[in-house]
């Protein structure tokens, strides 16, 4: 099983903004007044998609022109493919996050991929049992484990319950910032790479924290341990992708800069380090990671 694809879908907003229903709980979100917020979050999107093509890596690029999907340039919390064959739809925690789930990206990924199981937990909203995507779980595909943080995003039964078809592991912990505030989604602290995990280890609640550390040990991969000042510039919210011309970690120029340069250093063992510039995403809570879903083809 790999753990990065050299595909990935992104959603270009017309008019992005700040989401008010998604503030109260993710510390990373900022409200922005420029006039101009909407065209400069359309030209990073696309920006971003040209410099990942010319990486080398497959990118799907879908247009929102809708006014009532404000966070719809992070895709990877509403759906996951998986190289076994499933197409994971997801249940959203907030009302216009549900909106963003669009039949034209999931007939487009069926037809095109071939996946042999659309497995819809949708319906677990109607129970307030949310799991976003890959922002509540970082999965090792390799290892077979998937990293939770408990918020209001990921429910636990939720999980279990994806975990049990997909045949993975649950590995499950609280997260917070230091003045107590729970981590929103697990991939702001934390990504898996092939030969590498990065994770802000003082922001797991330390009964759990050895739990973690023993599942990436097991592994057998690399740890970066990340601090919570890099964490609130986004140096978790990172993602290895597979071109043609070997591994690279997309992150952001607000997250480089945030690393040492002994982390990159390191990096640069298993990676190329391609950072982009997305600071009005990120006013949204989010960074690189969030704006790519990966496509991992049917085996």
């Amino acid at each position: 099983m790999k753990q990065s694809s050299d595909t990935v879908v992104m959603v270009r907003p017309h008019h992005f903004r700040s989401n008010p229903e998604t503030l109260a709980d993710n510390t990373f979100q900022s409200v922005s007044q420029a006039n101009d917020v909407a065209q400069k979050a359309y030209d990073e999107v696309t920006d971003v998609a040209n410099t990942l093509r010319e990486q080398g890596i497959t990118v799907h690029l879908f247009e929102d022109e809708t006014t009532y999907t404000p966070d719809s340039v992070f895709p990877n919390n509403w759906f996951s493919t998986h190289a076994s064959g499933e197409l994971v739809l997801y249940p959203m925690f907030s009302n216009n996050r549900r909106k963003e789930r669009r039949a034209d990206i999931i007939e487009f990924l069926q037809s095109h991929y071939k996946y042999s199981t659309t497995l819809d937990l949708s319906g677990l909203e109607q129970k307030e049992q949310f799991l976003e995507g890959t922002g509540a779980i970082v999965f090792d595909h390799q290892a077979k484990l998937a990293y939770a943080a408990r918020s209001k995003r990921m429910h636990e039964a939720a999980l279990n319950s994806l975990c049990e078809r997909l045949g993975y592991q649950p590995v499950v912990f609280d997260a917070s910032n230091s003045a107590g505030t729970p981590v929103y989604h697990t991939n702001v602290i934390m990504a898996v790479g092939t030969e590498f995990v990065m994770v802000a280890l003082d922001m797991i609640e330390e009964k759990a924290r050895q739990r973690v550390i023993t599942a990436i040990q097991h592994s057998g991969k690399a740890l970066i341990d990340l601090s919570e000042t890099q964490i609130a510039q986004f140096a978790g919210n990172t993602l290895e992708l597979d071109s043609k011309n070997g591994k690279l970690l997309a992150l952001s120029t607000t997250a480089v800069e945030a690393l040492t340069n002994e982390q990159k250093i390191h990096l640069a063992q298993w990676v190329k380090l391609v950072p982009m510039p997305v600071p009005t995403i990120e006013l949204g809570g989010g960074s690189i990671r969030c704006m790519l879903a990966q496509v991992f083809k049917p085996a």
